[in-house]
């Protein structure tokens, strides 16, 4: 297990139960190498057993990149392929999905992560954004899956994106590959993105949430998390008979007494309008 301060693709920050990951490879887009996939996916395996984290916040160093996906200076050459046979493998059934390392629930992470999205986001970013909780946006943020116009088809990624937006954005989003980009404010109105915050104020906005989650009981919140991710993989009348099992294991007297003890005080929270 890597040390967070011999962390070399990341930076990671740690405060009243909020962690800050920032994928630290501005010099080629925060694109992930074989080093990166290897610290997210060991990082992720962290976060699970620290009590003192609530809530993640992921973001991208710099503001052109939120992260480009696989940095295909590592992949090697193309030359001489037999059909179907990616660079590296044997023979055209192996594959090790990167996504498997940097993706949080695929990891088992059950604690919520808020992506923002400064600058370009695209191709295996949407291995990370299709399993964080929610996006917020800064204003000149873009989308796009170039995998078609660079020769591979738009596979992973737009099946990580179909239960995020609807189908037809996600195919025009896939066959137009480098050709077209979605702005920040289009991604929020097809349902990809929650919020769009100018770049000067996207952390703030980001560590705002992030902050009002983690003051939440814990147990709650990854209850919670746990109960709306089961509903998207299963029929609507399975999760309801589930739900029961996800309400009574994500509430304890602790929690209650927490929350209990907050509604009788008469402090009310300063809610703010979105």
């Amino acid at each position: 297990m890597t040390a967070m301060a011999d962390l070399e693709t990341l930076l990671y920050d740690e405060s009243d139960g909020v962690a800050w990951v920032t994928l630290n490879r501005p010099e080629s887009l925060n694109a992930f190498d074989p080093v990166m996939q290897r610290e997210l996916r060991e990082l992720w395996s962290m976060l699970r057993t620290n009590d003192d984290v609530r809530c993640i916040v992921l973001t991208g160093a710099g503001d052109k990149a939120f992260c480009t996906g696989l940095d295909r200076e590592g992949i090697g050459s193309f030359d001489d392929l037999p059909l179907g046979k990616l660079p590296g493998y044997n023979t055209p059934w192996d594959f090790d999905d990167p996504g498997r390392s940097v993706c949080p629930k695929t990891n088992q992470l059950w604690k919520p992560v808020i992506a923002a999205v400064n600058g370009m986001a695209c191709g295996g970013a949407f291995y990370i954004l299709g399993e964080v909780d929610f996006i917020i946006a800064a204003d000149h943020a873009t989308f796009f899956d170039p995998h078609v116009t660079y020769g591979m088809p738009a596979a992973f990624e737009p099946i990580f994106l179909l239960h995020k937006m609807p189908f037809q954005e996600v195919m025009r989003l896939s066959l137009l590959g480098a050709h077209e980009r979605m702005s920040a404010e289009r991604a929020r109105e097809v349902g990809l993105v929650s919020e769009v915050a100018p770049a000067a104020e996207l952390a703030a906005r980001a560590r705002w949430a992030a902050a009002a989650i983690a003051d939440q009981p814990a147990l709650a919140i990854q209850g919670t998390l746990r109960a709306l991710w089961m509903g998207l993989e299963v029929s609507r009348r399975q999760a309801l008979d589930h739900a029961f099992l996800f309400t009574n294991v994500g509430t304890d007297p602790a929690s209650l007494a927490e929350g209990q003890e907050r509604f009788t005080s008469g402090k009310r929270i300063e809610w703010r309008l979105r």
